[in-house]
């Protein structure tokens, strides 16, 4: 007697471990993990934070030199966009720490990435995208006040804000900035750190760090805006407290992943 065939069923994908809708308050307690691994061992974290300050304040001086300081304040937004690939050391302090293994300034420079080359690939790519947003930044400006000798960083200060058309260039650069600030914040919050631990090529990762941040954009948008109040206060004291909160929101970002 022949046996009844097996019901054939459709091969099933496995569940996905990425955490959907989470609400705005996990911001907070990313920020409190981020806090609590700065807190552990703090001398690393404080050298990377001052080595930090040191590579923006040679942006700043590199504008200057090219008479593009004027930039400076776009060149602070375009720092969120790249500041995930500059935070790969404190990742790195964040991983040992869960794992309970020693870390030191030395292990948090010289990190050996899962993905490899991918990584510094994304950090191309990022960079590319602060670029795209200067030059963007530096047309906004000759769309408002012509395509003349471009005036000292002070006079360029004084036009954005003692003219209608300055206050409509500053509005306009927000929303403009706003929008782009948040794709790029969305391709490059979770890409980073997927490349520090898995194997992924770059274009995956970013594409993977969009689909997560748009299924949890509650928690992200608060994120967002933790790292905005945080890069103001940053700039509102001379970048000086990049010191700390450079690294909070760097072992933050890994928890966030996580």
């Amino acid at each position: 007697m022949l046996e009844p065939l097996p019901t054939l069923r459709p091969p099933q994908r496995p569940a996905s471990t990425r955490a959907r809708d989470l609400p705005a308050r996990a911001a907070l307690d990313w920020l409190a993990a981020g806090w609590r691994d700065l807190r552990r061992n703090p001398l690393p974290s404080i050298a990377y934070g001052l080595f930090v300050i040191a590579l923006f304040w040679v942006v700043l001086a590199g504008l200057a030199a090219v008479g593009l300081l004027y930039l400076a304040l776009p060149a602070i937004a375009g720092f969120l966009i790249v500041g995930p690939f500059l935070a790969i050391g404190l990742y790195e302090k964040s991983r040992r720490l869960a794992d309970g293994d020693p870390v030191s300034l030395h292990d948090m420079i010289l990190v050996r990435p899962a993905s490899g080359a991918q990584l510094p690939y994304a950090g191309l790519l990022l960079g590319l995208l602060v670029l795209f947003w200067l030059r963007a930044a530096n047309l906004l400006y000759a769309l408002f006040f012509g395509l003349g000798p471009v005036p000292a960083a002070g006079d360029a200060v004084l036009n954005v804000l003692a003219s209608p058309r300055g206050w409509l260039l500053l509005i306009t650069g927000i929303a403009v900035g706003g929008l782009f600030a948040s794709f790029a914040f969305a391709l490059s919050l979770f890409s980073v750190p997927m490349l520090m631990a898995e194997r992924h090529d770059a274009l995956t990762a970013m594409g993977l760090s969009l689909a997560t941040t748009t299924q949890n954009l509650a928690a992200c948008i608060a994120w967002g805006v933790i790292v905005a109040v945080g890069m103001a206060l940053s700039a509102a004291t001379g970048l000086m407290a990049l010191i700390v909160v450079f690294p909070v929101l760097g072992h933050g970002t890994w928890h966030a992943w996580r």
